[in-house]
């Protein structure tokens, strides 16, 4: 096929399109190994092997300090709006995975804090990550898995 003037290949093959592919495949492979996971809660297992926990929950688990944190803080670090983190809570408080409890430096506040269940999902995750790096470093070889992590860092912190 002929280029044209206005030719748009370049919208397939940009660093963020690429970014975006790769940190999708990666939260799949994720949760994936946690569905098959001992250490994850059985229900919670189950629903990531029935594709109900999605990477939208991965959220919650890659930003939630274990000291818990405010809503806002929350899906300010998540780039999520107030209500659609409000919603992901929600099902992740019936799931069991987090709870919400008065915030002790404003009565008036909520904080969203892991249960234990939550923790062991949080282990599981961890877990999880380090196959799905490890299986990343085995794919493109360690030189260059280090320097795409090197990179990344970098670029993530506006250097």
């Amino acid at each position: 096929m002929p280029e044209t003037p206005y030719d748009d290949r370049w919208r397939q093959t940009h660093l963020g399109r690429l970014l975006g592919h790769a940190m999708r495949r990666f939260d799949e492979r994720v949760l994936q190994l946690m569905a098959a996971s001992e250490q994850a809660p059985l229900a919670l297992a189950h629903l990531a092997a029935r594709d109900k926990v999605g990477a939208a929950h991965v959220h919650i688990t890659r930003h939630l300090p274990l000291a818990g944190a405010r809503l806002t803080e929350l899906a300010q670090w998540a780039g999520m709006s107030k209500q659609a983190m409000g919603d992901l809570v929600d099902q992740c408080a019936a799931w069991g995975l987090v709870t919400r409890e008065a915030d002790p430096l404003d009565a008036r506040a909520r904080r969203i804090v892991f249960t234990p269940a939550g923790l062991d999902w949080l282990a599981a995750f961890r877990t999880a990550v380090a196959q799905a790096e490890a299986e990343f470093r085995s794919a493109v070889g360690a030189e260059v898995a280090t320097v795409v992590a090197l990179g990344l860092e970098a670029y993530a912190g506006g250097a």
